[in-house]
């Protein structure tokens, strides 16, 4: 059996050099270098959006997200990371193009030499990103940006003084609201025995482990991501798992969301997978395999 879970493990994730650099507005020819999550913070939001072949989707998404940013009374400082997960329909161009549109934001556009996963895109703007606090967005624009304050102010209870703490937007309260009754039968019934699955393996606290809108702090951040293993879609529990094992808070706050034409998610082949690597997970957590290290700030 461990030899089994070896051989089904994944190997690990491979950073190539030119993924270690951005291209913006001020700098789209000739790349430069990006900062690291354990230096010290440069900015007060890092958002970080993974897209693959979003180039439809992502210009409403980031215009909600730009108005939401520059209405707040009391501005905090932000970058936008837009990583490329390998796209094939000039995702990378558009957002630079969006760049343009909005030369006062510090938009940064990371481009994947091959498509890795949602898991891998989210893992590298987290580990890249120069915020005190990091933001994972979905490119598709499902979940209101506003609800950000919701998340900022969960963050601010769990986790005062830069201290680590995650807070993760929650569906959870939608279950019976015409937005999830629409959905289709096979999508209700795995999403049903996704929550029966997530409990056997230990984050049943979570009730929805899987909304695209998730706050960490940089503590937290530098804690976990470098011991995510998963690239595939069912990675937010991995990062849940960690944070368990590192005795990280986390706060699940509810937040708006609507269904969004377009998912690239194939729901039959996505929940066999899913099922593989909740086990895999689990069982090199339990093993030992894996294991995240815990990293304490000067105020700890």
């Amino acid at each position: 059996l461990y030899l089994a879970l070896i051989y089904w493990s994944p190997p690990p994730i491979i950073t190539y050099d030119s993924e270690k650099k951005y291209r913006s507005h001020k700098s789209s020819s000739k790349p430069r270098p990006l900062p690291s999550v354990f230096d010290p913070a440069t900015t007060d939001l890092s958002v970080v959006v993974p897209a693959f072949n979003e180039k439809d989707r992502l210009p409403l998404m980031l215009e909600e997200t730009i108005t939401h940013l520059e209405s707040l009374s009391k501005k905090r400082s932000y970058e936008i990371l837009i990583v490329d997960d390998g796209s094939s329909d000039g995702t990378s161009q558009t957002a630079l193009e969006l760049a343009g549109k909005y030369p006062k934001s510090d938009i940064r556009v990371i481009t994947f030499e091959k498509n890795l996963g949602k898991g891998g895109a989210v893992r590298h703007g987290m580990l890249y990103g120069g915020g005190e606090r990091l933001l994972m967005v979905d490119a598709d624009g499902a979940s209101k940006f506003s609800d950000l304050e919701k998340l900022w102010k969960a963050m601010d209870e769990i986790a005062p003084n830069k201290k680590a703490g995650v807070a993760v937007g929650s569906r959870a309260h939608l279950v019976n609201s015409e937005a999830v009754v629409k959905r289709s039968l096979l999508r209700n019934i795995l999403m049903y025995g996704l929550h029966t699955l997530l409990r056997i393996v230990g984050v049943g606290h979570i009730r929805d482990t899987q909304c695209g809108f998730k706050l960490f702090s940089r503590s937290a951040a530098k804690q976990i991501f470098p011991a995510q293993h998963l690239s595939t879609w069912i990675f937010d529990v991995e990062l849940l798992l960690l944070a368990k094992q590192l005795q990280i808070p986390v706060a699940e706050v509810p937040v708006d969301w609507h269904e969004v034409a377009g998912s690239k998610l194939h729901v039959v082949a996505a929940s066999l997978q899913m099922l593989r690597d909740l086990l895999i997970v689990r069982a090199n957590l339990l093993t030992g395999r894996w294991k995240a290290t815990p990293v304490k700030s000067k105020l700890e």
